[in-house]
């Protein structure tokens, strides 16, 4: 099944990591207009340039707020206030037991990995309800589903992006508005590279597909996602995880 998605606006947040860039590329080309956000300018600057596509980039730390107004300027100068899809991929890790967590990296990870999708897609929203399209695809994780030692913070803020999920999307379907959720499980990325490495061969014996999996595992079904042959699907998480979580 070839998917075809043309002319339209994207935005993804997070653009700079492996799964980010990774979507970026599958969307690139096809008179596509892309704005991609990131922390690292200069590796923005770099991957912005290797795009076939019209891009843009904006280097921003959404735990400010204030650049999610950034965004939205950018859109209305150079994207003519409009985004078609819109891809919430940005968010951090700050790992410990709860015993020993701190309040700054409690506050850390929800504020960026679930309170800014939240005022960014708000934002988005006005903008794709006006035209009465668009389509949103928020990256979970599997440990929003499962848990995970050492990490109440980064599940608590996936759970509560996969609730905000489907709340928006029951808003928003009357309007041509579909919103669904990607929880992918191991993936190689620079974010889980130390850890596969240190624990490879035991990670992949949880895995009954034994493998880890790949960013282009996580932008293929981004891209249907996207796509018009999506467009009876809103509301759902899709696990890509090689079976570790059913």
């Amino acid at each position: 099944m070839k998917i075809n998605i043309k002319n339209q606006n994207i935005l993804v947040t997070g653009a700079s990591g492996g799964i980010g860039s990774s979507i970026c590329k599958i969307f690139d080309g096809d008179e596509n207009n892309l704005l991609i956000t990131g922390t690292n300018e200069n590796k923005l600057d770099r991957f912005s340039k290797e795009l076939k596509s019209n891009s843009k980039f904006i280097a921003c730390d959404f735990r400010d707020y204030n650049n999610i107004q950034k965004i939205v300027n950018k859109v209305n100068e150079e994207f003519d206030s409009k985004i078609d899809i819109l891809i919430n991929n940005a968010g951090i890790t700050r790992d410990n037991l709860t015993l020993r967590m701190k309040e700054e990296d409690w506050n850390d990870v929800i504020n960026l990995n679930l309170n800014s999708t939240f005022f960014l897609t708000k934002e988005i929203l006005k903008l794709m309800v006006k035209k009465k399209y668009g389509r949103i695809i928020n990256i979970s994780s599997v440990v929003g589903s499962s848990g995970n030692l050492g990490q109440a913070n980064y599940a608590a803020s996936k759970a509560g992006l996969e609730g905000m999920t489907k709340s928006i999307a029951l808003e928003v379907a009357s309007r041509g508005i579909t919103v669904n959720c990607i929880a992918p499980g191991f993936i190689k990325t620079a974010m889980t590279s130390e850890i596969i490495e240190k624990n490879e061969d035991k990670i992949i014996q949880n895995i009954p597909v034994r493998r880890i999996g790949s960013s282009d595992d996580i932008s293929s079904l981004t891209k249907f996602l996207a796509s018009d042959k999506a467009s009876y699907i809103t509301g759902q998480t899709f696990h890509i995880n090689g079976g570790m979580y059913m």
